[in-house]
């Protein structure tokens, strides 16, 4: 079953932050994963959020789990999690019965 990793946060230190995206595309890719959303100014309209909104697609949330823990991506993630303030969740696809 097809996996996401949905996140959204708000960038706090914008000149730190920008060696992020261009560092965890090759990584995403190298583990099969796609890029659906990278919006930075998401609009909302309910609830409480941020501007930045990204969806990652993964054969699997496993697949995704293993993308998030590889070391590849563990060098690199401080360059969001140091920067900016919000949430990463995975979920699985839904599934029409």
């Amino acid at each position: 079953m097809v996996g996401y990793l949905i996140a959204n946060y708000r960038i706090e230190k914008t000149e730190a932050y920008e060696a992020y995206p261009p560092a965890v595309v090759p990584t995403i890719l190298s583990y099969g994963g796609e890029v659906l959303v990278a919006d930075y100014e998401s609009e909302v309209v309910e609830g409480q959020a941020s501007s930045v909104s990204i969806v990652l697609k993964f054969r699997s949330k496993d697949d995704a789990l293993t993308w998030y823990n590889s070391s590849e991506y563990r060098e690199i993630v401080h360059h969001r999690t140091d920067n900016s303030e919000g949430f990463v969740l995975f979920a699985d696809e839904y599934a029409i019965p």
